[in-house]
């Protein structure tokens, strides 16, 4: 192929974009001397195709006869003086990958058809999440990882169990076939061995499809640190660091490597602005959940030295926010930041970072806690009520609670039900304090979310070539029915329990001889809306045991999760339904005795 037929591209893209007559190619590259690109196209020939500077850093050609489907490369010559011999790389921007350290792949991001794909996600205070790791979640071929297609057969029991929101970890290209995902080396690329970007957008449809939405958790602390063509993209470096990508000085210091973004950079702002939109755009994905952002905030992650701190992080995440907020409205944004900041959450034009929600710390922490502790006196129910009534700025759903994560089942931490009694989670304790804990995830304010197997009681830390036991969900199925029900009190599916997904909470008894608490939640209050939850955090069930209620009438038991329907092994001690009289006590008018058994959540609500 003759270079007449490379002409610099007029357009702003970056990337292989393929067109009527070819491909077009651009990348920034503002040190090299000059930049080919060679691939199958040209049969990988290193001078016949170069790329024309633009006197910017970026370097662009249309090439004729390049197609969706071929393998590419760069391939950068340094300056002279630099005695650097020339080096190919994987473009940044590169939608596929024949894997983390090969080619890259043109890919045509407007060939897929999305049909009639206008999902709307529902609002956050009705949103269950369900945190998935696509490699373990459904493995179909002992010694490969779970891929996109396999996780697409269990989306009906997901809507079954009433999930509503899939957050997947990441899913950018990483290195081998097994990972977490957060070690991300080609950030616009989608992990080949879960199928690719086709497969993953079949996967968003198929959820939709559902009635489920769907998150994508995204890595901007740190990339790689294997197989990083991004290292040293163009030859220069400072300080033996990563270059023109990656913080030349101390910042580049993270946990994971030394290479933390530039995010004082321009164009490494837009690459990671342009990653971001890009899977809300060409994904149709639902929102988007940043992993640990403390250390985008701050070199060390923890925020208490000032001297430590990169604002140019935090104004990276708030101009990405306001672009997501004004290009997609509908669109939830999530921070990972476990440090309680209600700045994360506050509006940009407060000086907040502009993110809807954030995992909550303190509630993941203090329900933990209280839930594995070997006695009850060590039950620290202050702990856990504060866990419970916690909120930023007022509003109930900025923060998303759980007991069980990708963070909290690893590294040296188990399942709870394991961590309750190791080696008998199917013992009556751990069942009976782990569903404790997901019943207080599933009635408390604010955004629930379960891990993966969690509804299974599965047994094993998480681990990425472990997949989920799904034998569980045979041998488990009165805990997988009491999830099921919880969830569906959650979203209020039957009608009678609007509360549930109400801003208001009143935690109003407070008894911790006896270890029981019991709150009011409510949207607007009366019959069907609002809800009282009793729960009993001691092996001592309770009878003709007096609380308050917000109103007199007959109060029925919507639940109770010392049901034999859920274990053969519980008590199924008796909930009556409750006549409330006018009586009042802890602050409300009015007054009854409830029936309560050992380690149990009781939910009550009105018909009318």
């Amino acid at each position: 192929m003759s270079e007449k037929a490379n002409t610099a591209i007029k357009h702003p893209g970056l990337g292989a974009i393929p067109n009527a007559k070819g491909a077009s190619f651009r990348v920034w590259a503002p040190h090299a001397e000059k930049v080919y690109v060679i691939g199958t196209f040209n049969k990988w020939n290193e001078t016949s195709n170069p790329l024309v500077s633009e006197q910017n850093g970026y370097w662009s050609a249309d090439v004729l006869g390049a197609k969706a489907g071929d393998e590419y490369r760069y391939m950068i010559h340094t300056p002279v003086d630099w005695k650097l011999p020339p080096f190919s790389r994987i473009d940044p921007y590169a939608r596929k990958v024949t894997n983390s350290a090969g080619n890259g792949i043109i890919y045509d991001p407007q060939a897929f058809h999305w049909g009639k794909d206008n999902f709307t996600m529902a609002s956050w205070n009705e949103l269950v999440i369900y945190e998935m790791h696509i490699g373990t979640f459904h493995v179909k071929e002992e010694g490969h990882p779970g891929t996109f297609a396999s996780a697409i057969e269990k989306l009906p029991y997901l809507k079954e169990l009433g999930i509503n929101a899939i957050e997947v970890m990441p899913i950018m290209e990483f290195s081998g076939d097994f990972s977490w995902g957060y070690n991300p080396d080609h950030p616009f690329a989608v992990e080949g061995v879960y199928g690719g970007p086709d497969a993953f957008k079949l996967f968003v449809k198929a959820a939709h499809e559902q009635g489920i939405a769907v998150i994508v958790d995204v890595v901007y602390n740190h990339f790689g640190p294997d197989n990083l063509d991004l290292w040293r993209f163009d030859g220069w470096s400072e300080n033996a660091k990563g270059g023109i990508y990656f913080y030349n000085d101390r910042r580049s210091q993270t946990p994971w490597g030394e290479t933390r973004p530039d995010y004082g950079r321009g164009k490494v702002r837009q690459y990671l602005r342009d990653n971001a939109l890009m899977w809300l755009e060409e994904y149709h994905a639902d929102g988007l959940r940043w992993d640990m952002i403390s250390y985008i905030k701050s070199i060390d992650g923890n925020g208490s030295n000032p001297a430590n701190d990169i604002p140019d992080g935090w104004s990276l995440m708030q101009w990405i926010n306001v672009e997501i907020q004004q290009l997609f409205p509908g669109k939830i944004r999530i921070a990972e930041g476990m440090h309680k900041n209600a700045w994360v959450t506050k509006d940009v034009g407060a000086g907040g970072a502009g993110f809807h929600a954030q995992w909550a710390a303190g509630f993941v922490h203090s329900v933990r806690r209280a839930v594995i502790a070997r006695d009850d006196a060590s039950r620290d129910l202050g702990a856990v009520s504060r866990a419970i009534e916690h909120r930023y700025d007022s509003d109930a759903f900025k923060r998303v609670i759980y007991t069980e994560s990708h963070d909290e089942v690893a590294n040296g931490r188990e399942r709870v039900p394991e961590e309750i009694w190791p080696g008998n989670v199917d013992s009556w304790f751990s069942k009976k304090r782990s569903t404790l804990g997901g019943a207080l995830v599933l009635t408390s304010p604010g955004i629930p979310m379960i891990f993966e197997g969690q509804e299974l009681l599965e047994d094993r830390w998480f681990q990425d070539k472990v997949p989920i036991d799904w034998s569980r969900a045979k041998d488990e199925h009165g805990i997988l029915g009491m999830y099921r029900d919880l969830i569906a009190l959650r979203r209020n599916l039957s009608g009678v329990t609007r509360g549930l997904c109400g801003q208001n909470i009143h935690l109003y008894h407070f008894d911790d001889g006896a270890k029981i608490i019991a709150f009011h939640r409510w949207d607007k209050q009366g019959p069907k809306d609002s809800v009282v939850v009793a729960v009993n955090m001691a092996n001592q069930g309770r009878d003709n045991y007096a609380i308050g209620f917000p109103r007199a009438g007959l109060w029925k038991t919507r639940f109770n999760s010392d049901s034999y329907k859920y274990d053969p092994k519980f008590a199924n001690h008796t909930t009556p339904d409750v006549d409330a009289h006018g009586q009042g006590t802890a602050g409300l008018p009015c007054s009854g005795e409830i029936g309560i058994g050992p380690y149990t959540v009781v939910i009550f609500s009105q018909d009318k």
